[in-house]
């Protein structure tokens, strides 16, 4: 195909491709993406280029085209691409589980390297139940969630993000019948927490697990809540015979300040899910990772193995870009990073607060977040943000940023003019 001007790639997008959460053909007309390095992005138009508050969906920790990750890609192509996962491993992969062993709480022992966080969620759920079966309890098959959440786009994901309100409303009474919580208060409260005792506790005979995003609820509305749910959450499950999953998709390798959001509770789930951030950005690569106890339990079953088999699973490529990634975040002070990026979001976002229509202002880590007493305008809030010199996505009543860790102090000033600029226009 030849080369395409920038209006013939808008024509031929517009009638083509599928955009993620958007009609078919589509409406919106969005920026061409020429290039990426650093935090900025370069646009196709010739019009400049924006700075990425973002993080390409929370995975650019490093901003784009780094020296070391470029490399660990170019090595790895010059050895292989990808081969097959079953029957054979590489270096890479093993290399990468012991990472991520190393590094996750105290006791998640084993790895299942999958394709996508969605996917890892799929793969935990089917762990939880599998375990169960194989212990010769298969009425432990529904899985415990609070409202709020968001765990990806598949199906037993689906299942247990926020039921009413949520990106997936559409399924109701398709999808498996989950059990929700209300969504968790910001600060700890006992009677809430006795709530969920008493529900984990009522439900115990056939919950398989407890599923949550501890600390931060992503997509489903950036909520923040008390650690302390996640101790209550861990005691509950153990007094009453229920797993316990922690999506930490989008909150693990850093992002809220700590290197898991578990460890702000000094809490270790049975199965954790990360993704996003694990190669930095460079491929698609999740994990869901497990204790002892869960792969035993599987192991002992009349079926001894986990039924899953991505076509790509360990893709040696992106298992090497993921090495160098956790290498450059845990070869630095990731910590003292966030927190300076956490006192730039607090300063720049503090003018949020008096605006007119905001309702609230939160920042955590490397999370900022203004939320709105109303539906955004998102595409005037967009334009805002853009004029700024900054890409920001709103959604819902919420212009967010998570920028990436390389983000300097005059870029993130920016980056928080254009949160507020997105506010108030939006």
């Amino acid at each position: 195909m030849p080369d395409l001007s920038v209006p013939e790639l808008l024509d031929l997008d517009r009638r083509h491709v599928w955009h993620p959460y958007g009609p078919m053909p589509g409406r919106a007309e969005p920026l061409v993406v020429e290039s990426a390095s650093g935090v900025r992005l370069r646009l196709a138009d010739g019009s400049g280029e924006l700075v990425d508050g973002m993080s390409s969906w929370w995975s650019a920790v490093h901003g784009y085209n780094h020296p070391v990750l470029n490399e660990a890609a170019r090595g790895q192509l010059g050895r292989m691409s990808h081969v097959m996962f079953g029957g054979l491993t590489h270096e890479p992969a093993v290399r990468l589980a012991k990472l991520l062993v190393d590094m996750s709480p105290q006791g998640l022992e084993h790895v299942f390297l999958a394709d996508s966080g969605s996917v890892s969620v799929e793969v935990a759920v089917k762990m939880c139940l599998q375990y169960w079966r194989s212990l010769g309890r298969p009425a432990k098959q529904r899985l415990l969630t609070w409202r709020g959440g968001y765990h990806g786009d598949t199906w037993q994901p689906m299942s247990v993000c926020d039921p009413e309100g949520g990106m997936h409303e559409l399924w109701s009474g398709v999808l498996p019948r989950q059990v929700f919580a209300d969504a968790p208060p910001a600060e700890y409260d006992e009677s809430y927490a006795d709530g969920l005792r008493s529900m984990i506790e009522r439900h115990a005979h056939e919950l398989a697990a407890v599923i949550v995003e501890p600390v931060v609820q992503g997509a489903g509305g950036m909520r923040f809540h008390s650690p302390a749910y996640l101790r209550v959450l861990r005691e509950a499950c153990d007094a009453h015979d229920v797993l316990l999953v922690f999506d930490e998709i989008a909150t693990g390798f850093g992002r809220t300040g700590a290197l898991f959001a578990a460890d702000h509770a000094a809490v270790t789930p049975d199965v954790m899910c990360v993704g996003k951030a694990l190669t930095g950005g460079y491929l698609t690569m999740a994990a869901t990772l497990c204790t002892s106890r869960v792969a035993e339990g599987i192991s002992r079953g009349e079926v001894p193995v986990l039924a899953h088999g991505p076509t790509f699973m360990g893709n040696p490529l992106a298992a090497a870009v993921a090495c160098a990634s956790l290498g450059l975040l845990l070869g630095q002070d990731w910590a003292a990073e966030v927190r300076r990026i956490e006192t730039g979001l607090r300063e720049g976002l503090a003018a949020a607060r008096e605006l007119p229509g905001v309702r609230d202002v939160r920042v955590l880590g490397a999370i900022g977040v203004v939320q709105l007493d109303h539906e955004i305008d998102m595409q005037a809030a967009t334009a805002a943000a853009v004029r700024e010199g900054v890409w920001l996505r709103p959604f819902r009543d919420l212009v967010y940023t998570m920028p990436p860790y390389v983000t300097d102090d005059a870029d993130l000033a920016r980056i928080t003019r254009a949160v507020c600029a997105a506010a108030r226009e939006g």
